[in-house]
């Protein structure tokens, strides 16, 4: 009986024990269970069934991009380069099974064979060429994404129907994203743990030389590891592009670092020779379960940058002390283990402060929970008339007392998409999208709408889905009003450029048809190029540099937004406004005071502000079940220096 009572107590022990010390060994864990544990004290959406497989959705593309990763900085090297073969290993899986009529079966395999010779092409540089890792993956991460941008000539292509469904979800409840995530899990692990290559991945990693001197071949060895790295961003890629309904060439811009991130906040070291998958895995839940609940939280999207930021700094440096602490001699194990232990919780303490002070600080919470929720996913609020499109819908939300929520999906369509899951499984009562692109939001809306939420569409129309609302500005008109004003003020003849939107949405699509229209009426003005700036000013600087070197002698600019027409404007100099006139598109506040100072001839104004009163409005109203306008069309008017003073915009 003692023996037996012996035995239960040890094994009791055991398990506790051996809990212990998976948690003190495992600082990321550590971490991401202190996380769920914050958040789901500070908001009760977050411990929900659906909002916990919207996690697994989201972290599903970042995660098998970092198993990918894995490979290459186990072995010592970098790969910047895997966000942009996931876009053109997409795009080509697109456009073959559509314009090219390629079978789906062997599209796919097309964009799986794209993912290996972009990795090949990677590992043949650094082995053979001896590049640098860094070096030579910034280099395939250009061209990637310029061969994307090439074959889908910067406009998104819709993917087969049978390829979507990697989108969908099994039984009803299951997300194929995370079956995915999962499966491809399992292979990482299964390469790194029982594989030949995944021990020479860490040889390799540990000391090269040695490495080559016992034996390994290991130029060979690295072009399989690069190569290996491209087949994970190029399946990391395909389910991107399954859950947007879309291959988008600006897809994944920037996922490199966050695949980066999970591997070394998951327990690798850039130096390498450690890492494991599941470290990996566990990093990329520690993203993906800051960005939800800091969604779900309220915190303002400037903020949930900072708040990613410090919180990935302390997890990484905490979880290097727990490391250092425990890498004593034996004599000192008694010692080490008690700093590792110190380290872990510590972690875990800084952790949990980090999280519940952000909160505290930046949650905007409503006072009372009887009020209107609404959730509203801006595309970018990195320019001034998506600002003013959130100061006036906050202004109408304070006035007509309604709790709205507003995110920023700085022009990402994967992390609007991840926004809007977040708003339908947290029960958000009405939902307002400006969507980045008008394709990709469709699923995300289509899903808001089985959840019989309303849906309202600001600025830009969201295709192939169910609005109750949109609320736009007529941007055909506007074009067509631009269009006017250059040309008259040209007195019928000279040479122009147009610098367009960013490819995909209808706003881009809508002002360049109203360009066109415009400019058939006077055939005396010629259009010697027209090329995309993305609605940005920096890229308006840019573009129309370049466009000056091919063209000194033109006469006039038309600019789909005013952004890229001060952009163009600082790229003229001196012209601006004499030798050359520029007309931009929305009326922004920087745009106005351009045209008073003579250096932008005109600005097709929209009122920005009024369409976010407008869009809350009608939110509302969809809410309360009253009867609301499929299209709300928003006069624009042009604005030049005889009216700028009187203009209220």
């Amino acid at each position: 009986m003692a023996t037996d009572t012996l035995k239960s107590t040890t094994g009791a022990g055991g398990a506790s024990g051996g809990l212990r010390r998976l948690l003190l060994d495992n600082g990321a864990l550590t971490a991401l269970i202190v996380l769920v544990i914050a958040m789901s004290a500070l908001s009760g959406d977050f411990l929900t069934t659906d909002n916990l497989l919207n996690v697994g959705v989201q972290a599903a593309v970042t995660a098998i991009l970092a198993f990918g990763v894995t490979f290459v900085i186990v072995s010592a090297g970098i790969d910047l380069s895997v966000g942009s073969v996931a876009a053109l290993s997409a795009t080509v899986l697109a456009w073959s099974a559509t314009s090219a009529g390629v079978p789906v079966v062997l599209a796919v395999l097309l964009a799986i064979a794209t993912g290996i010779v972009c990795g090949l092409v990677n590992g043949i540089l650094i082995s053979y060429g001896k590049l640098p890792p860094f070096i030579a993956t910034l280099a395939m991460l250009s061209v990637a994404r310029g061969l994307s941008l090439v074959i889908s000539e910067g406009s998104p292509i819709a993917f087969p129907d049978s390829v979507s469904h990697l989108g969908d979800t099994l039984g009803g409840w299951l997300p194929v994203p995370v079956l995915v995530m999962v499966v491809m899990g399992l292979i990482a692990a299964f390469v790194l743990g029982r594989t030949y290559i995944g021990r020479s991945m860490y040889a390799i990693g540990g000391n090269e030389e040695a490495a080559r001197l016992s034996g390994l071949r290991v130029k060979k060895q690295k072009l399989a590891i690069y190569a290996f790295s491209g087949v994970f961003a190029a399946v990391a890629g395909v389910v991107l592009a399954a859950r947007l309904s879309s291959a988008q060439p600006q897809a994944a811009d920037g996922y490199e670092l966050d695949a980066i991130a999970a591997v070394v906040i998951g327990g690798a070291s850039l130096a390498g020779g450690t890492g494991k998958a599941s470290g990996t895995l566990i990093g990329a839940l520690i993203l993906a379960v800051l960005r939800n609940g800091l969604n779900l939280l309220n915190v303002s999207a400037f903020w949930q940058q900072v708040v990613i930021g410090v919180v990935i700094a302390l997890a990484v440096l905490f979880d290097t002390l727990r490391r250092k602490a425990g890498a004593t001699p034996v004599a000192g194990a008694s010692q080490g283990g008690k700093g590792r232990q110190a380290a872990t919780y510590g972690l875990a303490a800084v952790v949990t402060v980090a999280i519940v002070g952000a909160t505290s600080l930046l949650h905007n919470g409503s006072a009372s929970t009887d009020k209107p929720k609404m959730g509203l996913s801006l595309s970018t609020l990195n320019n001034p008339f998506f600002v003013q499109i959130r100061a006036g819908a906050q202004a109408e939300a304070k006035k007509l007392g309604v709790d709205l929520t507003v995110t920023d999906a700085q022009n990402d369509a994967s992390q609007q998409a991840n926004q809007l899951q977040n708003f339908t499984s947290s029960g958000l009562g009405a939902i307002i999208v400006n969507p980045v692109d008008s394709d990709a939001a469709s699923n995300s809306v289509k899903a808001a709408d089985k959840a019989d939420i309303p849906v309202i569409a600001v600025d830009r129309v969201v295709n192939n889905a169910k609005l109750d609302t949109l609320v736009a500005s007529d941007n055909v008109a506007g074009g067509e009003l631009a269009a006017k004003s250059i040309a008259e003020k040209l007195g019928g003849k000279g040479k122009i450029v147009i610098l367009q939107g960013q490819a995909g949405t209808s706003a881009a699509r809508e002002r360049a048809q109203g360009f066109a229209n415009g400019l058939k009426a006077y055939p005396g003005i010629q259009v010697v190029a027209q090329q995309p700036a993305d609605f940005d000013r920096t890229k308006g600087l840019d573009v129309m540099s370049n466009l000056l070197q091919a063209h000194p002698d033109v006469q006039g600019v038309i600019a789909a937004n005013d952004e890229m027409a001060l952009g163009a404007i600082k790229a003229l100099g001196s012209k601006a406004g004499k030798s050359v006139s520029v007309v931009g598109f929305d009326g922004t506040p920087d745009g106005l005071k351009a045209v008073e100072g003579g250096t932008l001839y005109a600005s097709v104004a929209q009122q920005p502000s009024q369409l976010g009163r407008i869009a809350v409005d009608n939110a509302l109203k969809a809410l309360q079940g009253k009867k609301v306008q499929e299209t709300v069309k928003v006069p624009v008017k042009v604005v030049t220096k005889e009216n700028v003073a009187g203009f209220s915009g």
